[in-house]
């Protein structure tokens, strides 16, 4: 584990002492090669569960892949940042790729915490540079607003998941993740159990978000920059899944009815989002909306808690992971450009733009689950592990990716096809550092389809 984060550590004091012309390149490589030495831990997967053990950090099967996620975003927001700050004075520079350090160190330690408390407090503690980011950062006038709305919500949330956690250190004795996986269940029988039990949940399901208390992460989105964005759709909702998949081990004998309801959101928030995406004008609001209608899936995956339903879970987040980052960049580009999210305003973009039409066709595919992505291979899992638990739940699932489908290439043929509007006559070309990010996204997303079984988590 130290061998990524004392080097993740050491990118604080690169961003602050790099003379101001090397900043960006040195950073860059510097987090390229952080990203490339994580890529170790995919060779660990061992039999028992836990490998890199430490007293404290550990990865397993289940945070091995969402912790690589983690190291390979830093290079990609530190590349896609470039040029929307660089009109800033250098401190401010610095600051911001200190913030964005800050978050993988958090991140890092959260997903990588042997202690439900320590994962607790990290998870907690990536809401502070997120949310200087948005509010410092962000693009329009509303982004304070977006930024309290972040806030409220997921400290509302998570609230009561600490109380749920200091009850359980009370009745088993212990909250390591390695040794609570072979204590007893509890015997959830009173009303305080089943409160409890929502306590553990709630924190999760509004980081998720669930359909229903998601109404922070369209805002927060269309917000913040485009780093901001990136890490928000990438990998801090990926904390909701995680956390759900950690504590519902824990949480056995009454899950099964008391998930139903949740279930049911996040199936109908397949759909309610899908169709809200269809008549979205705001390219960046349609993007988030997209996300939250992925994490309903994968929210249905984990409470089915079928080994499929945990592993498409897995295996959707991942894919999401990369495939709605890619797409916020390019959202960026075309921003950069026209300086409008409006779709109607910067279309036909083929005519001026081809090599990036090319980029916006994959990343649409990958959204919509084309065979043979990884976005397919999770879908499918969770709507089989679905299937098996009631048939009805197809009905959901098909349209939700029907719906899916339809505002994906909704997207890419509002934005690509058709004439070049007359107020678009000086478009700057499209730069390699825009191309780089973009291969750097969808290039791990087509090579794990030749390994898939690296985000099977337990079930391989």
């Amino acid at each position: 584990m130290l061998k990524i984060l004392i080097p993740t550590l050491m990118l604080v004091p690169t961003a602050w002492l790099s003379p101001a012309k090397w900043l960006w390149s040195t950073t860059l490589a510097q987090s390229l090669i952080v990203a490339t030495l994580s890529l170790s831990w995919l060779n660990q997967t061992s039999e028992t569960g836990w490998s890199a053990l430490s007293p404290y950090m550990a990865t397993d099967p289940l945070s091995t892949p969402l912790l690589i996620l983690t190291c390979w975003l830093l290079p990609l927001m530190i590349l896609a940042s470039q040029n929307h700050t660089a009109a800033e004075p250098i401190n401010r520079q610095r600051m911001y790729i200190t913030l964005l350090i800050s978050l993988q160190i958090f991140l890092i330690l959260a997903f990588g915490a042997t202690e439900i408390i320590m994962f607790y407090v990290m998870f907690e503690a990536t809401l502070i540079p997120t949310l200087i980011i948005i509010t410092r950062w962000g693009n329009q006038m509303e982004r304070l607003n977006a930024g309290i709305y972040f806030l409220f919500y997921t400290l509302a949330g998570s609230l009561p998941l600490l109380v749920a956690l200091l009850i359980l250190q009370n009745t088993t004795g212990t909250l390591s993740l390695v040794t609570l996986q072979y204590s007893s269940p509890l015997a959830l029988s009173s009303y305080a159990d089943k409160l409890w039990w929502a306590g553990c949940l709630l924190a999760f399901l509004v980081k998720m978000p669930l359909y229903g208390v998601h109404l922070w992460l369209p805002k927060a989105h269309v917000e913040a920059p485009v780093a901001g964005s990136m890490v928000l759709a990438a990998v801090l909702l990926k904390l909701g899944g995680y956390g759900m998949m950690r504590i519902v081990m824990i949480l056995e004998p009454l899950t099964k009815e008391l998930s139903y309801p949740f279930i049911i959101f996040a199936l109908w928030g397949v759909i309610m989002t899908g169709s809200i995406c269809l008549r979205q004008t705001d390219l960046k609001s349609l993007i988030a909306y997209s996300s939250v209608s992925h994490m309903g899936l994968v929210v249905g995956g984990i409470l089915i808690q079928t080994p499929w339903g945990f592993a498409g879970a897995l295996i959707l987040m991942i894919a999401h992971g990369l495939t709605s980052s890619a797409l916020f960049c390019l959202a960026n580009t075309n921003y950069e450009r026209t300086h409008s999210r409006t779709m109607l305003l910067a279309r036909g973009l083929q005519m001026a733009l081809p090599l990036m039409t090319a980029w916006w066709f994959i990343a649409s595919l990958a959204n919509l689950a084309l065979p043979p992505l990884p976005n397919l291979m999770g879908e499918l899992m969770i709507v089989t592990s679905l299937f098996n638990w009631s048939w009805w739940t197809l009905a959901l699932t098909g349209l939700g990716m029907l719906i899916t489908a339809s505002y994906s290439l909704y997207m890419f043929l509002m934005t690509q096809r058709g004439p070049l509007p007359s107020h678009i006559i000086a478009l700057d070309p499209s730069h390699t550092r825009e191309h780089l990010i973009m291969a750097l996204h969808l290039l791990p997303l087509l090579l794990l389809m030749a390994k898939p079984e690296l985000l099977w988590g337990w079930v391989y």
